[in-house]
């Protein structure tokens, strides 16, 4: 390896979960900070449970409470047209439109 050109290796770098639970790596950073860790994410402990970082849980909830309502206001004023039961009465219907 060339001298100088790489970052210092810290062994026992000290890792501190949100949960409070620590462990040590090998990085070029003395200490890392993270929100969650295999202690505390859902995958590894069986519990459901939502791991939302700046409430984008939230923000989709909004967004598909107001996409419903939209939905329904506008199946409200749709407008059904009426079926022609036969090809005799559709071409019926074009003819008596022509008159």
């Amino acid at each position: 390896m060339k001298k100088g050109i790489h970052p210092k290796y810290y062994p026992q770098a000290k890792v501190v979960c949100a949960c409070g639970n620590t462990f040590y790596v090998g990085s070029t950073v003395p200490e890392i900070q993270v929100d969650i860790c295999s202690k505390c994410h859902p995958f590894f402990t069986g519990e459901m449970k939502y791991v939302d970082t700046m409430g984008k849980v939230e923000k989709f909830q909004r967004r598909m409470k107001l996409a419903r309502q939209f939905k329904q206001k506008k199946a409200k004023t749709k407008k059904k047209k009426p079926v022609i039961g036969s090809y005799k009465e559709a071409i019926a219907k074009l003819k008596s439109k022509s008159r």
